[in-house]
């Protein structure tokens, strides 16, 4: 572990990562937008305040319902420019698909299908348009819309000189989605005891740890391109480009299954499995397995398994929320597509808490406050 991190505060905290923080402030503007909830009513649009808090708004434009997002994919594009430089291996292809991801992955989980993304590319110098970089995150990003089935309707380029470093790219996008007509909106309301939870697996790192992986990096001896045990760099291996859920979820949608909620497991980890605004208990009696890389980077880091959890997806890519006796049609179907599920947990009546049997742990509700 690089001795530049301050030694006090969670392991992450000292990697520049405060979610108290960071969750306090997203709470103060969420306070300040719900304000505004009314002001595009003289357009027949109405934000749904209910929606606030969750990982898209939901707009109702006379019955037809919209998702919207924004989203950023925070420091990982410095991870392969390290890459890259020291390397010679181009993963920007993989950073382009890591920024749809982020947005869509984002949308659908309330229910939302995406149909249209954006993308923000904030560069330090034009320079860095001049590279094989670019061509690589065009590339990625069209692939990434087209897993998705979202069209790329543009987006915004600028130069940011003194703000972003040089050789550096600030990433991020937005997307809208539909929910499909008689379908509602996916917010918890329908959450109820008994319900199952599905885990889906995750591809590796995601969007979410970036900076404890330059962290960690920076404190060994050949950084990123120190060798794993399956003989893969560990740099390499942390830009494995994230898996895409809206295959899954528009087939679920298709299938008429009863889908109660949906959740993106990125920052905060596993105590995402709680996002919903309800006082119910999230008891998870199953783990997907932890690939490779997240494994690694939880010892080198030196996280308890309370940390590792409560930060890193550590497996489990997303969460699918569906009435008792669906769950195991959702992992055929989530198998047909290629992505690996299982039946993890059930939700059962209680405060609001996930109870993480395996590892013997259990985060509190205000252990995530979003609202």
């Amino acid at each position: 572990m690089s001795e530049d991190i301050a030694p006090h505060g969670s392991h992450y905290e000292r990697a520049g990562v405060d979610y108290e923080v960071l969750d306090a402030a997203k709470r103060i503007a969420l306070a300040a937008a719900g304000a505004t909830s009314q002001n595009a009513a003289r357009l027949g649009a109405l934000t749904l305040d209910a929606s606030r808090g969750e990982p898209a708004v939901v707009i109702d434009l006379g019955g037809v319902h919209l998702g919207f997002v924004l989203e950023c994919l925070g420091t990982k594009s410095m991870i392969a420019t390290e890459l890259l430089e020291r390397s010679g291996i181009d993963r920007f292809d993989a950073i382009g698909i890591d920024t749809v991801a982020a947005v869509v992955n984002d949308c659908c989980c309330v229910g939302a299908l995406p149909f249209v993304v954006n993308a923000y590319f904030a560069t330090g110098a034009a320079a860095f348009y001049l590279g094989p970089r670019h061509a690589s995150l065009v590339r990625g990003f069209r692939e990434g819309c087209d897993i998705a089935g979202a069209s790329w309707g543009g987006g915004e380029s600028p130069t940011l000189s003194g703000l972003v470093a040089e050789q550096a790219i600030d990433l991020a996008g937005s997307a809208v989605g539909l929910i499909p007509a008689g379908t509602a909106p996916l917010l918890g309301e329908m959450l109820s005891p008994g319900d199952e939870i599905v885990l889906v697996s995750s591809s590796g790192l995601h969007a979410n740890g970036a900076s404890l992986v330059r962290a960690v990096a920076a404190g060994l001896a050949d950084g990123l391109a120190t060798v794993l045990p399956s003989g893969r760099s560990f740099g390499e291996a942390v830009l494995d480009p994230s898996l895409i859920y809206v295959p899954l979820v528009e087939a679920l949608l298709a299938a008429a299954l009863p889908l109660h909620y949906l959740s993106h497991i990125t920052g905060h980890g596993l105590r995402k499995v709680m996002r919903a605004n309800r006082a119910l208990r999230y008891h998870l009696h199953t783990l997907p397995e932890v690939p490779e890389v997240l494994a690694y980077l939880v010892t080198q880091a030196g996280l308890d398994e309370r940390e590792a959890y409560g930060t890193l997806n550590m497996g489990a890519g997303f969460a699918i929320y569906v009435a008792a006796g669906s769950g195991t049609q959702v992992v055929e179907i989530a198998a047909s597509l290629g992505f690996t599920a299982l039946v993890a947990g059930t939700v059962e009546a209680g405060p609001r808490e996930v109870v993480i049997e395996p590892i013997g742990v259990t985060f509190a509700s205000e252990e995530l406050e979003l609202r």
